[in-house]
């Protein structure tokens, strides 16, 4: 019965609140939260009063009053929660008169047990994170440290967890809060906000989106004020990486990644991409040389994608297209298996992708392979020979290229991105933790600049001019490279073989080696080359160069050689820095900067003052004094914003807004950008996945016929060539591998399929040409097909397909799922239930 419950006195406390005065709704709350936390119990709100003249009486009860409701039979609830009310009759009620809120009613029984002292930290009106504690959580979050480190250094802080004053939950849900807040509007709606407020901050920042036809984010790149000035002066080579893929709609992560002049990694940008078809990669291309000022690089690494060579031959005709050398390495393995996993082979295989200097060499040892080996009807080395000058350093050697072989510069920021983030992470989380990385990145830069400015790196040799003047121009690393072939001088032997003016031709052989190097220097302009192209490629003068120019008494390197990029000066004349400087000096620090401030300046205070109990009070007090002083500074400023706001009249930011060029526009225009579709993985199936016992083949009883093999109908070519036009019809096609005793005709099945209130049709109401509705063929039709539209550029000629959730037979599909085949009886006998 709920009119018989117990009565519990708490017995350790004597304070009566009856009489009790406060000032404010505010202190009475905390008033009586106080004394619950102290007695063991969790109040809450419950009725007010009001009069004329505003709040006439307020009553704060016992969390466990009254009695919870009927439960319907029919709800089902997601989540079954404990039921806490009994009733309890423990009160307080305030009455205001005169500004003045004092205690009219006070009951102080219970009919429940009380918390012990150890649990009221768990009462829900005792926790709360106070803004010091959220902005605590909020900047370890945003430094990468895990919640739950977080939520221990503030226990380590106050003594135990215990006094925290919140739990671990509490915490979780903190961090889930602020996650949701960089999406409320939508993940794509967000991230443009997130991108048109850092093109507020930044001058120079960049991004471009594309959308669909319903207005679906389908492709989008971004880059910063940095990567421009980054990109002025180290854009000659470029890294570009499909093969990551970390976000919940499964899109591409394609970073523009490059080298800077300490030899590390430096990010032109990112883009997302919805697929791997041209179109977007000729969009990708052409958003991107364009943010940079048209400026193309001389050489740009990329995974073998035919997709990516044509994108590259349409928008880059003049930048060399080099393919990643480890992913033909990786192809090698597969394509060619019974024979990479011998020695002898993978060795001769390994010298054609990275050993051979000349032409002649290469197709010699091609030709020795392919002979030797007998492949020559292999067609993946036919196809690999036809590409053969976009993946052999040989033909490439007077280009530029800093001795890359791989796109693994890209794919090493890959893994960085890899290791923050999720499958299940938004794209506005995404970008966010990308902008952290790329700090880090510049962070590291901006050290080793510092490093190389404050003295000179030790040499080998210690009255060298050349490695002292190399020391005093080139970063350290560019330094130790140039320090290991001044070096390797040693082991070259030289020989002059021809005299011609002032032109001298030099033949150099290197210890334990056989080949021979040529070496002209012209004595009249120190202009001096060789024939291992190291110059050209890297931009450093290699051993033999450097061994002639020590024989020709050359005390520094000359100027025509010393490649700016590799220098310390590398960004200093860039045209873009004027504008780096600007923004990235806040003109206001953020509230976490300033909140930092504030804490690292009276830290000092608070450990001297708890040094005693006097000094502690003393503290206490001048603290309360000053939080009073804020709050009523910050009351006067918000109400001479509110007298200014209606003397000047309140401005509708929803009608206007501004664009990049500073010319206003009709918010009307600027639609919601819905988030993009979900793209599936490959090799990803919606089959049902079947057991052990499930995948044993069945052999059929002898008096038993299997349906027949039905022909599968073949589409007009002028069926899906409408790209352009926003088409609404579904396009119903038949997979080739789909197994035989999963099929089912449509006549069969056209009654039972119709109760999946789906409906099937084509373009413009009609059948292609030449495919009968008999002989359509459907499979797993717990889950129809349905269109998906496409973009505004043209990214497919043939629509984009997708899975469409929807109500199926369950029975059909139970049957489907449960049996390896269906005879022709049971076809028939659906036909008479039907």
């Amino acid at each position: 019965m709920r009119d018989s419950f117990m009565i519990v006195n708490h017995e350790g406390q004597s304070e009566n609140l009856l009489g009790m005065v406060v000032n404010s709704e505010e202190e009475a709350y905390k008033l009586y939260n106080e004394y619950a936390m102290q007695t063991g119990f969790s109040i809450r709100k419950n009725k007010i009063i009001y009069s004329k003249n505003g709040i006439r009486q307020r009553e704060y009860v016992c969390s466990k009053e009254g009695f919870p409701r009927d439960k319907n039979p029919c709800e089902i609830k997601k989540v079954n929660r404990l039921e806490t009310r009994t009733g309890c009759k423990a009160s307080i009620k305030f009455t205001i008169e005169n500004g003045e809120w004092k205690v009219t009613s006070f009951d102080s029984e219970h009919n429940h047990e009380l918390a012990k002292a150890e649990q009221r930290q768990f009462l829900r009106s005792n926790r709360k994170i106070t803004d010091a504690y959220s902005g605590v959580i909020k900047t370890f979050k945003e430094a990468g440290i895990r919640t739950i480190n977080a939520y221990s250094y503030l226990a380590e802080e106050n003594g135990g967890f215990a006094n925290i004053g919140f739990t671990r939950r509490d915490c979780y849900n903190l961090v889930n809060k602020e996650k949701l807040k960089t999406v409320e509007a939508g993940d794509a709606q967000s991230l443009v906000n997130h991108f048109k407020k850092r093109q507020a901050e930044d001058p120079l920042f960049f991004y471009a989106i594309q959308v669909d036809q319903e207005n679906r984010m389908t492709n989008f790149f971004w880059r910063d004020g940095r990567s421009r000035i980054d990109y002025d002066s180290f854009g000659d080579v470029v890294c570009f990486d499909t093969t990551y893929r970390t976000n919940r709609y499964n899109m591409i992560c394609a970073p523009l990644v490059g080298i800077n002049h300490h030899w590390n990694n430096v990010l032109f940008g990112c883009a997302f991409l919805l697929d791997e078809t041209t179109v977007s990669f000729t969009w990708l291309f052409e958003t991107f040389i364009e943010s940079m000022g048209n400026q193309k690089p001389k050489m740009i690494f990329t995974d073998q994608c035919q997709a990516m060579i044509n994108a590259i031959k349409l928008v880059l005709p003049e930048t060399s297209h080099r393919l990643c050398l480890w992913h033909i390495s990786k192809n090698a393995a597969i394509q060619l298996r019974s024979h990479y996993g011998h020695p002898a082979f993978k060795s001769r295989f390994n010298k054609i992708l990275y050993g051979c200097e000349t032409e002649a060499e290469f197709n010699s040892c091609w030709d020795g392979l392919i002979r030797d080996y007998n492949l020559a009807g292999d067609k993946w080395l036919k196809s690999l020979y036809e590409i053969r000058e976009k993946w052999c350093p040989v033909f490439s050697l007077n280009i530029f290229s800093a001795k890359m072989k791989a796109s693994s510069r890209s794919e090493s920021t890959n893994n960085v991105f890899h290791n923050m983030t999720t499958t299940t992470m938004s794209l506005t989380e995404f970008v966010l933790h990308y902008e952290t990385a790329g700090k880090k990145m510049r962070e590291e830069e901006l050290e080793e600049d510092f490093r190389c400015n404050q003295g000179a790196p030790p040499k080998i040799v210690q009255h060298s001019g050349i490695l002292r003047h190399a020391a005093s121009i080139y970063t350290r690393k560019i330094f130790y490279l140039f320090e290991l072939e001044f070096a390797s001088t040693l082991g070259v032997k030289i020989e002059e073989v021809n005299h011609d003016g002032d032109i001298h031709t030099f033949a150099l052989i290197e210890e334990d080696h056989q080949r021979v190097r040529t070496v002209q220097f012209n004595s009249l302009d120190n202009v001096v080359t060789c024939s291992c192209k190291m110059f050209e490629s890297l931009g450093l003068l290699c051993r033999h160069a450097l061994r002639v120019i020590n024989v020709k008494n050359i005390t520094q390197i000359p100027a025509q050689y010393i490649l700016k990029r590799w220098t310390k000066d590398a960004k200093k004349d860039s045209a873009s820095c004027k504008y780096a400087t600007s923004s990235s000096m806040s003109k206001e620090m953020s509230v976490t900067l300033r909140r930092n401030e504030l804490m690292r300046s009276v830290y000092d205070i608070f450990s001297k003052s708890a040094a005693t109990t006097r000094h502690t009070e003393m503290c206490k007090m001048k603290v309360k004094e000053m939080v009073e002083l804020i709050e009523d500074d910050m009351a006067n400023l918000n109400m001479e914003r509110v007298v200014d706001a209606n003397n000047d009249g309140l401005i509708d930011e929803s009608e206007t807004t501004t664009n990049g060029d500073g010319l206003k526009k009709s918010s009307h225009d600027d639609l919601p950008i819905l988030d993009p579709p979900y793209v599936r993985q490959k090799g990803i199936t919606n089959k049902r996945i079947k057991y052990n016992l499930e995948k044993r083949k069945r052999r059929a009883p002898k008096d038993v016929t299997r349906s027949k093999k039905v022909t599968r109908g073949k589409p007009s070519k002028n069926f899906d060539q409408t790209p352009q036009v926003a088409s609404s019809c579904k396009h119903i096609s038949t997979p080739m591998d789909v197994n035989l005793s999963e099929q089912l005709t449509m006549k069969e099945l056209s009654k039972d399929f119709a109760h999946t209130q789906h409906d099937i049709n084509y373009c413009d109401g009609t059948l292609p040409k030449g495919v009968n509705i008999s002989d359509q063929v459907f499979s797993s039709l717990g889950m129809p097909l349905c269109n998906v539209s496409n973009h505004f550029q043209q990214f497919n000629k043939n629509p984009l397909f997708t899975w469409k959730d929807g109500s199926s037979n369950s029975s059909f599909k139970r049957m489907l799922q449960n049996n390896d085949h269906l005879t022709q009886d049971s076809l028939n006998s659906m036909k008479l239930n039907s």
